[in-house]
């Protein structure tokens, strides 16, 4: 059983073009992704040097560091077709696996002369007839006999988009094709409650009674919230069964549930986040033949299908990757007057949201090494660690900042992490070695805006100037931009690390004790290396640029010699300050 994500594979649909030589045959296949000829023909075409390119048709996302991800309309080019399952291929430089049943195959000889077309749908299921996919081949003798059962018509249907002749089970009405749509649903969600059933059952529970074997912590980095997501998905699906019509499940409403149900999807992204980790821990594990055997006599004891523990895990990530899948597809064949279809289309913006949020924040996991490595070079750190609070680089640069009234102004480099602003100071002499001189707790400060001119809070004339001030007292910090097009830059990076810390708040995202170690460990073994690798942390894509120059003006009848303002350094940028500004969010 593949459990990648995917409807699998199980009948394919066969034409031709009429009037063209149909030497070739292709037989059904009853197994996932391609049938076995069109495998066997398609890497002969790869060897005799042919471009054999697929088509997503389904977005993939990655879980493993050789496989390709993609979105669907992506081209791939197919390297090796040999294993049913799993195709390597290429987009622009990269290279990876990928599932077979996520793509329609579209293969190009080199040089054409007469082409014949054949659609073999790798991804069809009864359910979903009308899909097909397109197979170039190039044929050297063009005169040849049209292959039996072509002037039946009355067998197939003609494609009108390109004068094809499809041979197979005849034009679903729309009515049917959603009834099939909606029958596929219900059905993998039935399936999905059984998969999560064993896991909880099946692995957790026995593993818990181990005390030997496991403890909370390695339980708590492989399973992840399992639990709460098999009672999320009961009371999901029990929803769904209400909404279900039986007799007629063309006339099913489904999207409400969807909306409904919409807050509670987001748990997903703690065990998507997760699911890395998890493997690992696993891979550690099952390096002693005790844990290998007992996982496998938990799957015995639950009766479970013959898929390793690792691929039961996969599932809940599959799964909430699929209902955009699902939702478009039903969409499609749901007509505009159905009392489903605006709640069916509200429904598919909602998941589609969820799995690129979900995306979002594994990006960010990803980088949590490189942060930890930023704050071992910046010399002098003091207090808490950057990631016991924040896991995202928002933005960064220089800025003149004052802190109390009649203070001096005063130079430094700030990074603005989710949560904290971080200040450090150049060296003198080495102007790439950074010095650790304090933070500001983003959660208790607000942003001001300042308009040019005498302030009254310092009692001094500023320019491309705003304020943090904070919300328990009277304390103020005022900072002062080289240009207008800058302030406006930092308060939009404000404004962004105000939204990302209520979206983590709202969906329970944080880094865990675990990834934290891994982090910590990552450092380590960079430090051992020669000098340290200073770097800036991965950054957050910036919010759009600013007005353009020339809508921003300065007051002639201002004192310049009263007006605080950037003051930029004429001394060169270091090697480090030149890949600190390529990878940070805003162009200078």
């Amino acid at each position: 059983m593949d459990l990648r994500l995917g409807p699998g594979s199980q009948r394919s649909a066969l034409s031709h073009r009429r009037g063209e030589n149909s030497s070739a045959r292709w037989s059904r296949a009853g197994t996932p992704g391609a049938p076995s000829r069109l495998r066997v023909e398609m890497n002969d075409l790869i060897s005799g040097g042919s471009i054999v390119n697929a088509e997503a048709v389904w977005d993939h996302v990655t879980m493993a560091d050789r496989e390709l991800a993609f979105k669907a309309g992506d081209v791939i080019k197919v390297l090796d077709a040999s294993n049913k399952d799993w195709w390597w291929g290429q987009i622009d430089e990269e290279e990876g696996w990928f599932p077979a049943s996520f793509v329609r195959v579209e293969p190009h000889p080199p040089q054409p002369q007469t082409k014949q077309v054949f659609y073999i749908n790798p991804i069809a299921t009864p359910r979903f007839q009308n899909t097909t996919s397109k197979l170039w081949v190039n044929q050297e003798d063009g005169g040849a006999e049209p292959a039996e059962g072509t002037s039946e018509v009355q067998n197939g249907h003609l494609d009108p988009t390109n004068d094809c002749l499809c041979l197979g089970s005849p034009l679903q009405n729309r009515d049917q094709m959603r009834a099939n749509v909606i029958n596929e649903i219900m059905s993998t969600e039935r399936h999905y409650i059984k998969h999560l059933k064993d896991i909880c059952e099946g692995y957790l529970r026995q593993c818990r009674k181990r005390v030997d074997m496991f403890n909370d912590d390695q339980l708590k980095v492989i399973f992840g919230n399992i639990e709460d997501i098999y009672r999320f998905q009961m009371g999901f699906v029990r929803d769904l069964e209400k909404q279900y019509n039986t007799e007629e499940p063309h006339l099913s409403e489904i999207g409400p549930c969807f909306l409904e149900h919409q807050d509670g999807f987001w748990i997903y992204s703690e065990y998507c986040n997760n699911h890395l980790d998890a493997c690992m821990e696993l891979s550690k594990l099952m390096r002693d033949g005790r844990y290998q055997h007992f996982f496998e006599a938990c799957r015995l004891l639950q009766q479970m299908i013959d898929i390793a523990i690792d691929g039961f895990l996969l599932t809940p990530v599959q799964k909430i990757c699929k209902y955009p899948l699902q939702l478009a597809e039903l969409l499609k064949y749901t007509a505009q007057e159905h009392s489903d279809y605006r709640y069916v289309a509200a429904a598919l913006a909602v998941m589609r949201n969820v799995t690129q949020q979900i995306n979002e924040r594994k990006r960010r996991l990803e980088n949590i090494d490189k942060i930890a490595q930023w704050q071992a070079s910046v010399l002098d750190w003091e207090g808490d660690d950057i990631l016991d609070r924040s896991s995202e680089l928002i933005y960064t640069g220089e800025l003149s900042w004052i802190y109390q009234p009649y203070g001096r102004s005063q130079q430094r480099v700030f990074f603005l992490f989710d949560h904290q602003l971080v200040l450090c100071k150049k060296d003198l002499i080495r102007r790439d070695i950074l010095y650790y001189k304090g933070r500001i707790d983003m959660d208790r400060y607000e942003v001001r805006d300042t308009i040019d001119g005498r302030d009254e809070d310092f009692n001094v004339s500023v320019k491309n100037a705003f304020k943090l001030c904070n919300k328990d007292s009277e304390e103020i910090h005022i900072f002062l931009a080289k240009k207008p097009e800058e302030k406006i830059r930092w308060l939009r990076a404000f404004a962004e690390e105000r939204k990302m810390v209520q979206e983590d708040e709202k969906i329970g995202f944080e880094i865990s004790e675990y990834q934290k170690r891994q982090a910590a460990m990552t450092v380590r073994k960079v430090t051992k290396q020669k000098g340290v690798n200073r770097c800036t942390p991965p950054s957050y894509p910036p919010p759009q640029d600013p007005l353009s120059v020339g809508q921003y003006e300065v007051t002639e009848d201002m004192a310049q010699g009263e007006v605080f303002e950037f003051s930029q350094s004429k001394r060169g940028q270091a090697p480090f300050w030149q890949n600190f500004s390529r990878l940070a969010p805003f162009k200078k």
